[in-house]
């Protein structure tokens, strides 16, 4: 992730409340930071820090607006960024190397996924990952566009629910395996001490609490919806913001930022803004690919990759995963048992 010079400032000032505390965690001078701060303020007409004698230094309002609007910004990039970073690995190793293995996944946003194509790099397995909303990454896998796709479902869904509806034109039994890779907790993603004491859907709703949504096609607004029907809602009940947000990270940056009340998303996500988290349901997160690709060498490694306990240690340091099946090749009908194939 690109990073500007004055974020890294603005970060450290509010990390550690005075300036020389902040120049020593960068290893800059005091004048280096103190003078850059202020040829800051000088070029943007606005002060940053809130200078008093004898008190702790801390970011004015526009220095606090100012440095989440750039964190907002690098939430909603680094779905594109992480696709390009793996774009020129991938052509870097097979320059290199043509032995390595090289696979392309579509995926819905997942951060044991960022985590699983750091580590799988490093041992000759380059995971192209393409983020999208998990019904698009199976159409992709579908269209033949990639070779493994990755998506979610709650664990507790009906035979006739939004969800079954979303997936299975999309997904056939005898066409598609099963990957099992890991179960997560989703829930409402809040502001530091739940100002508004936000607890479910139905009292978001009744509150008319500002709400920020997952964009059309993501496994998460598929999971909304099918959470405002148990509840007896849809979603003109929710007071929503007018943009939708492409990740988890994004959505958890907007709330950070104070621009939304709430959102539903995955507790890594909240734990990495320092967000509250109230946790609604747990879910499966799945890879699928065709069964005539289940036995190449790739896709061989990675489950074997997936299997190992250095991953699954990873996976149980992660706020809010367990593993589950990590590797492990389902039966499609099996492991979906709530959807109806007939």
């Amino acid at each position: 992730m690109v990073e500007h010079p004055l974020m890294q400032l603005l970060q450290a000032v509010a990390d550690h409340g005075s300036i020389s505390a902040a120049a020593k965690s960068l290893s800059l001078s005091y004048r280096h930071v103190w003078g850059q701060l202020k040829q800051w303020e000088n070029d943007l007409g606005h002060e940053l820090i809130i200078w008093e004698k004898g008190q702790p230094a801390r970011l004015t309002a526009f220095g606090h607006k100012l440095m989440w609007a750039e964190r907002q910004t690098q939430a909603r990039l680094a779905p594109q960024i992480q696709s390009l970073r793996a774009d020129l690995e991938r052509t870097f190793a097979l320059a290199f190397d043509p032995q390595v293995h090289v696979l392309t996944m579509y995926a819905s946003h997942d951060d044991a996924l960022v985590k699983l194509q750091e580590q799988t790099a490093s041992q000759g397995l380059y995971l192209d990952m393409r983020f999208c909303g998990s019904v698009d990454a199976i159409r992709a896998l579908n269209e033949g566009r990639c070779v493994l796709a990755g998506f979610h479902t709650r664990e507790t869904t009906k035979a006739k629910s939004i969800t079954a509806k979303a997936y299975k034109p999309l997904l056939r039994p005898g066409l598609h395996k099963v990957i099992g890779f890991a179960k997560r907790q989703v829930g409402l993603v809040l502001p530091k001490g739940n100002p508004k004491y936000l607890k479910n859907l139905k009292n978001i709703a009744a509150q008319q609490a500002l709400f920020v949504h997952r964009a059309q096609g993501t496994g998460t607004r598929v999971l909304v919806e099918e959470l405002l029907v148990d509840e007896g809602l849809n979603l003109k009940d929710l007071n929503a913001l007018s943009h939708e947000e492409p990740s988890h990270a994004a959505l958890a940056a907007t709330i950070a930022a104070g621009h939304a009340d709430v959102g539903i998303g995955i507790e890594t996500c909240a734990f990495s803004m320092g967000l509250d988290f109230v946790p609604l349901t747990q879910e499966n997160y799945r890879l699928v690919c065709l069964k005539s690709e289940l036995d190449t060498p790739a896709v061989k490694a990675l489950r074997q990759f997936l299997s190992a306990q250095q991953w699954v240690s990873t996976v149980q340091n992660m706020a809010g995963y367990t593993p589950h099946n990590s590797g492990a090749i389902e039966s499609l009908s099996r492991s979906l048992p709530w959807w109806s194939f007939h």
